[in-house]
């Protein structure tokens, strides 16, 4: 992933202050984003690693966005996604599967392919 250092700038008005979940189960992805985010401003919640522990921890946490892995230690993260749909938080699917592997129903979330830069991730979450 490309370091977001050199354009903070133009994402502090989309991150600064939202509160973002990070589930991913490869750390040196979950942990460059998570660091990256928080360094321009974004409150990170996670990451977390399985869908079991992404499900406690949206049931106390309010969120802005969310970055998701489509699978999780062979879980796939979709009844995750519907759930943060059902609340109105922005999603991010952040994978190495492709689009036309996504069922329908969940097409119009934005797919960023791995790998991806973080500045990517964030304009695909809040435009």
């Amino acid at each position: 992933m490309r370091q977001l250092y050199g354009t903070a700038s133009s994402l502090m008005p989309s991150l600064q202050r939202k509160r973002i979940l990070i589930v991913e189960d490869e750390f040196f992805v979950a942990d460059e984003v998570a660091q990256e985010f928080a360094s321009i401003g974004a409150e990170v919640i996670g990451p977390v690693s399985s869908l079991s522990e992404a499900f406690r921890i949206i049931e106390g946490a309010p969120l802005d966005g969310a970055v998701l892995d489509i699978k999780l230690r062979g879980e796939v993260v979709f009844p995750l996604a519907e759930k943060l749909r059902e609340r109105g938080v922005s999603i991010v699917f952040l994978t190495g599967y492709e689009r036309w592997s996504i069922p329908q129903t969940y097409q119009s979330i934005p797919l960023c392919e791995k790998p991806a830069d973080s500045e990517q991730i964030a304009k695909a979450l809040f435009g």
